[in-house]
């Protein structure tokens, strides 16, 4: 009896160590890929795009070389290093529908502003139908954590496309967003921030209202450095682009770039006292993309499959499940999952929010 009670007060107190030494969550880096399709996410270069038949490349043989290898595993880590060779180890990856793990759309559209909508508010308005630049009546997650105590004036948004400010209602809530060809505007380096300008005023504005991730990244970088926002929304637009223009080639490499810059984003966030072990982050994309030859460029309520999206979670407060299996989510479960790693219930403000996913 004796030793059966010294185990349980043992047990006690291991629980009690474990539970007060867990890293607290404190911040959440909220990510978004436009378009990536979880074709490549989970099993990385199509081999159906990496002929000289699909026309979806300028060199179809540099490509495969570049991006092939035998096994959907190998080549996923090809086109993602950081993700599956770090965060897919140490975090949780879902949208795998083979592990019966399926990750959908739920507006029934499958293209960007309802995507963008959903992730961030949680629900579904039918009146959002079309990508015009419309301020959103729906209050995000991020609107609804920048009136909380402790996160005013702590949440920030950086984007590629222009439409964002709207999709967040900047206006209304009051939250940076900087977004398309704005001029990035907070630096501690004021040199370095004109430098960074400039590069963006002489790029060519490819596609009208978007501009290259490029930007979009080092922004968040220097707001990063210099504010130390709580919650940090950046939304890299290129992986949608290219796939548009037919370019698969660029579309891979746009993807790889995006992982790196995730990768150091979040190096940056760790070698940082307030980041350091205390951070969680969440990503995701707002769309899926067909699964064939004549219609993986699109996406939207006629093109089937492209309901299919991903998600992962990564850092403080998320254990390591790797590939998470027989856990269907959804994309409107995103909003109320970083309120609830922040010690939040997003419901209360929404009680039409899907719940959260729960590490």
């Amino acid at each position: 009896m004796r030793i059966a009670t010294i185990l349980l007060v043992a047990l006690v107190w291991l629980s009690a160590s474990l539970t007060t030494t867990a890293a607290p969550v404190e911040n959440v880096l909220l990510v978004s890929w436009d378009g990536l399709r979880w074709q490549e996410l989970f099993g990385g270069a199509d081999a159906r795009l990496l002929t000289p038949e699909a026309k979806a490349n300028e060199n179809a043989a540099e490509v495969k070389e570049e991006f092939w290898a035998d096994s959907p595993e190998a080549r996923r880590e090809i086109l993602l290093p950081w993700f599956w060779g770090t965060l897919a180890k140490e975090g949780q990856v879902y949208g795998h529908a083979e592990s019966g793990s399926p990750s959908v759309v739920t507006n029934g559209l499958n293209f960007s502003y309802p995507g963008y909508s959903e992730i961030l508010t949680g629900s579904v308005d039918p009146k959002i139908d079309s990508n015009a630049k419309k301020n959103n009546v729906n209050v995000t997650v991020l609107e609804w954590l920048n009136q909380q105590p402790g996160f005013e004036g702590s949440v920030a948004a950086f984007a590629s496309w222009d439409v964002f400010p709207y999709i967040i209602n900047a206006e209304r809530s009051g939250i940076p967003v900087n977004a398309g060809w704005m001029p990035l505007t907070v630096s501690n380096d004021p040199e370095h921030l004109r430098f960074l300008n400039q590069i963006s005023d002489e790029t060519p504005h490819y596609w009208g209202g978007i501009r290259f991730d490029f930007t979009t990244f080092h922004g968040a970088v220097e707001y990063v450095k210099a504010r130390k926002p709580r919650l940090l929304y950046v939304a890299f637009g290129e992986t949608d682009d290219w796939a548009h223009d037919k370019r698969y080639d660029m579309y891979l490499a746009s993807a790889r770039r995006t992982d790196d810059y995730v990768r150091r984003l979040w190096e940056l966030l760790q070698s940082m006292p307030q980041y350091a072990g205390k951070t969680a982050l969440v990503m995701t994309t707002d769309h899926g993309r067909g699964d064939t030859i004549d219609d993986w460029t699109g996406h939207g309520a006629k093109v089937v499959g492209s309901e299919r999206i991903w998600m992962a979670l990564y850092g403080a407060g998320i254990p390591a499940k790797g590939l998470v299996k027989n856990a269907p989510t959804t994309q409107a479960q995103v909003a109320a999952t970083v309120a609830h790693l922040l010690g939040k219930d997003f419901l209360q403000a929404n009680p039409e929010a899907a719940a959260p996913v729960k590490p």
